[in-house]
């Protein structure tokens, strides 16, 4: 059988920041991929495609948030056929997306040294920690603080979750970095609760929210009484000094931005983002 013709090549690459605010934060990961290839088409963006017989656009996805929870920190990546402003994208893409997928930074991916080309893993390899934000309606401060202080004390804190490989047990406690408690944020909140900042490492099995949620209940029996609200506010490097993350996209930026009167026509109308952090809030799975 004759083959098509080949596919055109990518002669540029965008990193791409998105957040997942308000009722899209129950959508799932297949949905969203799906709302960012129509949004893609409807931009006019022009993405490369693979070959074969059932091509698909060149985009590709690092660190998902689970469905259930929002993010202000979710990364894709896309391949292009011709070379685009990223403030272009970044304002075309945004305005394609429903509200609550909202595009918060584009960069172009910097190029390897030499002929060397960039590794599909490179911009993953970054991604070594996430910042999570935790509300707890009706959860008393002092039992929060108590809870956090016994779990953090812990040498390790073993919980049992059912994985693609069947039910294992691992320590949760390793994985956290850095968990306090947000007085701040909770006094400003419209209800009585506590809410809870922590920094978690990325590993194998993955260290996720509610598996935290369920150490502190082994530890300190803190059982909240309605479903925690979870969102993500950030991925990155874990600066070890500091413990708080890095942007990922920052060892990207050394290709900036047009300057002048092109940049602020690339720039376009920035879509009103939600004024209080809160609203972005999720329910755990």
């Amino acid at each position: 059988m004759p083959e098509g013709p080949a596919p055109a090549p990518v002669t540029q690459r965008l990193r791409v920041r998105y957040a997942k605010r308000g009722r899209l934060r129950f959508t799932s990961h297949r949905d969203i991929s799906r709302a960012v290839e129509r949004a893609v088409r409807r931009a006019g963006i022009p993405v490369a495609f693979s070959g074969g017989f059932t091509p698909h656009p060149k985009i590709s996805y690092a660190g998902a948030a689970a469905t259930g929870v929002a993010s202000e920190a979710e990364y894709l990546e896309i391949g292009l056929t011709e070379t685009r402003d990223p403030a272009r994208v970044r304002a075309d893409l945004d305005a394609a997306l429903p509200p609550g997928l909202d595009i918060v930074d584009v960069v172009p991916v910097r190029a390897g040294r030499g002929d060397a080309p960039v590794r599909p893993s490179a911009f993953a390899d970054r991604l070594e920690a996430s910042e999570w934000r935790i509300r707890l309606d009706g959860v008393p401060e002092g039992d929060a603080a108590a809870a956090v202080a016994a779990f953090m004390a812990a040498e390790n804190i073993e919980v049992e979750r059912l994985t693609k490989k069947g039910r294992r047990r691992f320590d949760v406690r390793a994985a956290v970095s850095a968990c306090e408690l947000d007085r701040r944020a909770a006094e400003a909140a419209d209800a009585p609760c506590a809410i809870l900042r922590m920094v978690v490492r990325h590993s194998t099995p993955a260290v996720r929210p509610d598996d935290i949620l369920t150490g502190l209940r082994q530890v300190a029996d803190l059982a909240p009484p309605s479903p925690p609200l979870v969102t993500r506010l950030a991925q990155g490097p874990l600066d070890a000094d500091t413990g708080g993350l890095a942007d990922p996209l920052d060892p990207d930026r050394e290709i900036g931005l047009p300057s002048g009167d092109d940049a602020e026509t690339a720039r376009g109308p920035v879509r009103p983002q939600p004024g209080d952090a809160a609203s972005v809030d999720a329910v755990s799975a």
